[in-house]
């Protein structure tokens, strides 16, 4: 048997006895307590740092909420369940779980309402010409692809980038708003403590934890069953080697030092099923500010392979998996313009034909794509990838310079997608399908509603809202 799995019966009477345990503090293992303690478990938290928050609390705080919250109708944009599935199922990926969809886009504006009776503050202002977290302490942005084809051509765009009310980066806002309703709470919050097995009846149903805290290991049990929340595994090489490599390539790292795939392992040990675990968000903020939506991104063919006014997180992608990190930003003198972020110009030349000679693109392969592009866009058009009209100008005033977009030299943000497969309760499930008893799982730990296709606040929103239903879940089963 796995040193992640131990008998009842070969532990040691109980420490404590609990309805359910929550192991890991961030949106997920917060919202998972709070769901529990509203259900009446008596519901117990352990973290292993000293208090909660994990990579919630670094992230830019976005949440991806809609279907007509109050903050989009105090902004003026119309929204529905319908047409905010219609965008998800889209775009998160090939094979999308269309029950945790629809699930999430009908109940998205109560899950806004509670966040908010949570205490967490949402300015009622829309903020344009980002895509994320704003400079501001506005509450509304676009934070995904909703108005790039081809999903504008499948349902009707409107901003979901729910931003609570600090500037640069609210994450930190988030998680002290969440972890102050914890406390207020019934649930009780352990900090310093590792999970080191799931604690398993003979008849193959989970019953607890066996936890460790300054060296001391102690039985934990679950009357209702143990919900992982632990986050990603963005931060474990060999994890990453074996199922996502590419990844490894990306300088920055989106995850705190427990997104190292433990949670998985221990469901894995349990019996669990995984899944997607070969995807990955892949961020590349190669467009901001939002004018050099008009250059053209290419790969190491001179090939452009996506459209520029995409999200960040589709360019990252492509130019991760598909351009395999291997990409360029080509713009001429008339769109120029300083880069959001620091970003290395690989080449400046007068002609076309010379700046992909200093590229080492192939002859020939630059200059015919910018000759298409360029016959089109002088009538604002751009047949091949369809980007809008707002960025679509003709590249014909020298000089002309490459933005270097691989992975050697500019930002790549990449954390996990894949993880354990759970059901819109947040239930586990095995291979067969069948869920695992006493053993649910919510957050970055799953594999949820982004499945190789991503949009800033995803991750926030799903771990929130299915950290609720796992919670919920748990205490019933109790």
């Amino acid at each position: 048997m796995s040193s992640l799995i131990r008998l009842v019966s070969d532990c040691p009477p109980a420490a404590e006895i609990v309805d359910v345990v929550v192991v890991g503090l961030g949106v997920a293992g917060a919202c998972a307590a709070l769901g529990a303690a509203a259900a009446g478990a008596e519901t117990l938290a352990l973290e292993r740092a000293s208090a909660g928050g994990g990579t919630s609390a670094m992230s830019g705080g976005v949440l991806y909420l809609g279907g007509g919250t109050a903050l989009q109708t105090a902004c003026g944009f119309d929204d529905s369940p319908e047409e905010m599935a219609k965008y998800l199922l889209a775009s998160v990926g090939d094979a999308p779980d269309r029950a945790k969809i629809e699930a999430y886009c009908e109940h998205s504006v109560a899950h806004y309402d509670w966040l908010v009776a949570q205490g967490v503050p949402f300015k009622p202002v829309f903020y344009d010409g980002v895509s994320g977290e704003p400079p501001t302490d506005d509450g509304l942005v676009w934070s995904g692809s909703e108005r790039a084809r081809p999903y504008c051509d499948l349902a009707r765009p409107a901003p979901r980038g729910h931003v609570p009310q600090l500037e640069h980066q609210a994450g930190p806002m988030l998680m002290r708003s969440l972890l102050a309703a914890v406390e207020r709470s019934p649930a009780r919050v352990a900090g310093d403590v590792r999970i080191r097995a799931l604690v398993r009846e003979a008849g193959g149903a989970i019953a607890g934890v066996v936890a460790e805290s300054f060296g001391e290991e102690r039985f934990v049990r679950a009357r209702g069953g143990v919900v992982l929340a632990t986050g990603g595994f963005v931060m474990n090489d060999a994890m990453l080697a074996q199922h996502v490599p590419l990844a490894l390539r990306c300088k920055f790292r989106v995850g705190a030092e427990g997104d190292d795939g433990s949670g998985i392992r221990l469901g894995v040990a349990a019996g669990a099923a995984t899944l997607h675990m070969d995807k990955a968000s892949i961020s590349l903020p190669a467009t901001q500010p939002w004018g050099l939506k008009r250059g053209v991104l290419v790969d190491a063919q001179g090939q452009r392979f996506v459209n520029e006014d995409a999200y960040y997180g589709r360019l990252g992608e492509l130019a991760l998996f598909q351009a395999r990190g291997r990409a360029w930003l080509v713009v001429d003198d008339a769109i120029f313009e300083k880069p959001d972020y620091p970003r290395r110009v690989a080449a400046v030349a007068e002609t076309t034909a010379e700046l992909a000679r200093d590229l080492g693109l192939p002859a020939g392969a630059l200059e015919a794509t910018l000759a298409l592009y360029n016959e089109h866009a002088a009538r604002g058009e751009d047949p091949v990838f369809g980007k809008q009209r707002a960025y679509v100008a003709p590249l014909v005033h020298p000089p002309f310079g490459a933005f270097d977009c691989t992975t050697d030299a500019s930002i790549y943000a990449a954390f996990t997608l894949g993880g354990l497969h759970t059901d819109a309760d947040g239930r586990v499930l095995d291979p067969a399908g069948d869920a695992i008893p006493g053993l649910f799982a919510a957050g970055r730990c799953t594999s949820g509603l982004a499945v190789g296709g991503y949009s800033s606040g995803l991750s926030l929103g799903d771990g929130s809202f299915f950290g609720r239903r796992a919670g919920r879940s748990a205490a019933l089963a109790r």
